[in-house]
């Protein structure tokens, strides 16, 4: 049994590592579950944020690695149960010399720059906020934003908390700012996406989730990728 699965750059949830292949906290719980369940050959695809959706809509691959569950995303593909909750954070430069503490921090900042990915949630975040066009820099991608930020261009790049703290945890140039879980108080989920008509490799993925989460392998895996307690238990007991 062969499943495809796509991912993208974006240390610690998944990223090629040495020798070309990928690794990463998520990657190791597909590669699990999927072991579980049968697959026998799994066979990755590195790809753009912006294709995940159309990509397994399409057939290009089975199944994506997790991401933000959204109504609007939720319309296109199939989620799975949720396997973290995560909330928003910046990676600024040391000391924070603007103060970028929350979204409405940089909209109070009219010399504030923050570096976004469209498609990823956190663009919704900054302009709900307030933040303006002029603000933002638009980005590809995890590496494009780092090296935006190292050369002074944006002022913050937003993130999940955990990807913040990963990415200043390797440069001391750099530091993390948690932003929160934002005004409603819960913290966005991360799911595996397939196509809608794929329900039965997302039974199996499913089943299997529900007694892998929160086991003692799944926190010692998880664990080395810099995740808390916090990001697991807050969707344990979530699976449907």
């Amino acid at each position: 049994m062969k499943v495809r699965v796509a991912y993208i750059e974006e240390p610690p949830f998944y990223w090629t590592g040495d020798h070309r292949r990928p690794t990463g906290a998520d990657i190791e719980v597909a590669e699990v579950v999927l072991r579980a369940i049968g697959v026998t050959d799994i066979e990755y695809h590195l790809t753009s944020f912006g294709e995940f959706l159309p990509g397994v809509q399409e057939g290009r691959w089975d199944m994506n690695v997790p991401i933000f569950v959204t109504a609007e995303r939720a319309r296109q593909v199939a989620f799975s149960v949720p396997v973290w909750t995560i909330g928003d954070g910046f990676v600024v430069r040391s000391g924070n010399p603007k103060a970028l503490t929350s979204y409405e921090a940089v909209a109070a900042r009219s010399d504030a720059r923050l570096g976004l990915i469209p498609e990823q949630i956190q663009f919704a975040a900054a302009k709900a906020a307030g933040v303006s066009d002029s603000q933002i820099m638009v980005l590809k991608g995890q590496p494009e934003g780092v090296a935006a930020l190292m050369a002074g261009k944006i002022d913050a790049f937003p993130g999940t908390a955990l990807g913040s703290r990963s990415i200043a945890g390797a440069n001391s140039a750099l530091e993390a700012v948690d932003v929160g879980a934002g005004s409603t108080g819960d913290a966005p989920i991360g799911a595996f996406s397939f196509a809608k008509g794929n329900g039965d490799l997302l039974e199996a993925v499913n089943r299997q989730l529900s007694q892998y989460l929160g086991s003692t392998d799944h926190r010692a895996r998880i664990a080395k990728y810099g995740f808390t307690s916090a990001e697991i238990d807050g969707v344990i007991g979530r699976q449907q």
